[in-house]
């Protein structure tokens, strides 16, 4: 594969929160030590109530998430109702085992808010599937994971998850080479179901964290 389609490093954070979902990625993209792309998108919405984020590679990344939109899209128009999330991510891991011969050579995370309540899952590229409360995925997930493990609790609401994903990825900007740039987040939750904040958002959250 060549190089210039791939995202060698990144750190994406997810998290449950008892009124949602949080998801946080930084935004460099990298080509050995070069520095490819500065504002790469790392977080996609994949229904109002469903979200993921990637690492890996750019161009795999991008075919598996419109193959896994117009599949819960086809699954909404033929059932007359929206997919649940644990459906959503046993249907992204088929298509990853599926596809093991030729995999897409990426990590998953996979969130959202149903009927059930929120879930967030982690699959890798031949299709495993683990369900979890915080993950953190990419080159910087071991610093990210000193932060999750040090202040996430399954009890946080959306907002102070949002202040917990962010510190996880300001630490792994700060400590992993090929993480960086600047920071994205997107919240899901039953009344506003998927949504990105904006730009000045996010720094405002920053300028508060520091």
């Amino acid at each position: 594969m060549n190089d210039e389609n791939r995202l060698k490093g990144t750190t994406t954070v997810g998290l449950t929160c008892k009124d949602g979902v949080v998801f946080a990625t930084e935004t460099r993209a990298t080509m050995g030590n070069l520095i490819a792309h500065k504002v790469a998108d790392k977080i996609f919405k994949i229904d109002d109530h469903i979200g993921t984020t990637i690492a890996g590679a750019v161009s795999d990344a991008q075919g598996l998430m419109k193959y896994i939109r117009a599949e819960v899209a086809l699954f909404r128009l033929r059932n007359g109702k929206r997919i649940n999330v644990e459906a959503a991510a046993t249907l992204t891991s088929n298509i990853l085992h599926s596809s093991r011969g030729y995999p897409f050579y990426v990590q998953t995370l996979l969130g959202g808010v149903d009927d059930k309540g929120p879930a967030l899952y982690s699959l890798d590229p031949t299709g495993g599937v683990i369900k979890d409360l915080m993950i953190s995925t990419g080159s910087g997930s071991p610093v990210a994971y000193g932060v999750l493990e040090d202040r996430y609790s399954a009890d946080l609401y959306v907002e102070e998850g949002v202040d917990v994903a962010i510190r996880a990825i300001k630490s792994a900007m700060e400590r992993d080479a090929y993480s960086g740039n600047s920071i994205l987040v997107a919240i899901i939750t039953k009344e506003e179901g998927f949504k990105k904040l904006s730009e000045e958002e996010v720094k405002q959250k920053i300028k508060e964290i520091n």
